[in-house]
């Protein structure tokens, strides 16, 4: 239909079109010349006059099946895929769960007893009385215990695929932190360690308390490092604690490989990312070749890649536990670095560029009264008496 409008268009004088009669006929040409398609379009054996004679989809199950054969069906065209797949051949490859294995629990069992608690709780009187009088407190505790056991691990999971913690950590691979790690640098929630909250240098000064879950006689080692923070090699880590053979959940009982030291993100780079990880041993491992000399001020010894210490004790280290919090500078990282690292302080600023000014013109037409200030010499701005 629209070869015929523009063959039926073609015959038409110029003067009528508003346009001369060779780019009319070139335009025509160039129309007749398009290929065709090399096979069926999307939705072309559709007859969109007769909708009405079109199954319908009786169910969403129906519907749903349907769009995933329709998904999976090669196409002759190239694909966004393709184009993505071709540029970076790693896009949408299969990664590696290198974690603790999950046990899925039995969805039965969960819906008996979620059951029998709404029983439980429809005979208790008092909770119904304080539910009605609105007094009836959550117990936050049994909650965050919950969803801990539950849902939890996957959340934070995500929130470590949002943060890029497994991308730069551990390329092409990732684990579910099915153990719950619970850092406080302080008495109080302040300097709590969540997935991704922020704390300052000075909060995060000191040695910080740590509690987690742990089976009688298990071996653990526990990581602290920045991906955020080398000065040289953008691929390289600075580790801040390193801690092997720790029995139970005791960590000052295990064996301190590497001390700790405080954050010192440098000024003018933003916010860094610093990150607990917690691996599960086999059995006793042997850390002579990652200790560090005690005490380790060398910027130098503390380069540090997790996923080559990973790679190393692969056999006998499993990651079960994540957590990691965000920092930036403050007056406590000038102190790290004059006195516990013994150097100068790299300060980094923005260099902006120059101001663009268009070349001056004759006429200005349009343009301020000032605007032959933009092209006097000197650096200061005289603009005159108007």
């Amino acid at each position: 239909m629209a070869l015929r409008t523009v063959c039926a268009a073609t015959l038409r004088s110029g003067t009528d079109l508003g346009v001369n009669n060779a780019r009319t006929l070139v335009t025509t040409a160039f129309l007749c010349r398009r290929a065709r398609p090399l096979g069926p379009m999307p939705n072309q054996e559709i007859d969109h006059k007769n909708l009405e004679s079109l199954e319908k989809y009786r169910s969403y199950g129906r519907y749903f099946k349907h769009a995933e054969e329709a998904k999976n069906k090669p196409a002759w065209w190239k694909t966004y895929r393709g184009y993505v797949e071709k540029a970076d051949p790693e896009h949408g490859a299969e990664r590696v769960d290198i974690g603790l294995p999950y046990c899925q629990p039995s969805r039965t069992k969960e819906l008996v007893k979620r059951r029998q608690v709404m029983k439980d709780n429809k005979k208790n009187i008092e909770l119904e009385r304080a539910t009605r009088l609105r007094t009836f407190k959550i117990p936050l505790d049994q909650v965050q215990e919950v969803w801990a056991k539950s849902s939890g691990p996957f959340d934070i999971m995500r929130l470590a695929e949002h943060y890029g913690v497994f991308r730069d950590l551990f390329p092409m691979a990732y684990f579910l932190p099915q153990v719950s790690l619970h850092i406080s640098y302080s008495q109080d929630n302040s300097g709590q360690v969540y997935y991704g909250n922020r704390l300052t240098p000075t909060e995060a000064a000191s040695v910080p308390q740590i509690r987690f879950d742990a089976e009688e006689g298990s071996l653990w080692t526990l990581l602290l490092t920045c991906p955020d923070e080398h000065l040289l090699d953008n691929e390289a880590e600075y580790i801040h604690w390193l801690v092997g053979n720790i029995p139970g959940g005791a960590v000052q009982a295990g064996e301190e490989l590497c001390h700790y030291l405080p954050p010192f993100p440098a000024r003018g780079t933003g916010f860094h990312r610093y990150i607990y990880v917690l691996f599960k041993q086999e059995g006793p491992v042997n850390f002579q070749e990652d200790a560090r000399p005690s005490p380790c001020h060398s910027l130098m010894d503390r380069t540090f890649k997790t996923v080559d210490f990973y790679r190393k004790h692969q056999d006998h280290l499993t990651p079960a536990g994540l957590a990691f919090f965000q920092c930036q500078w403050d007056e406590s990282v000038t102190n790290t670095f004059h006195n516990t690292l013994n150097m100068r302080e790299p300060v980094f600023e923005f260099i902006w560029p120059p101001v663009y000014h268009p070349p001056q013109v004759k006429f200005p037409h349009g343009q301020p009264l000032r605007y032959l200030d933009r092209y006097r010499d000197g650096k200061e701005h005289t603009y005159g008496i108007y």
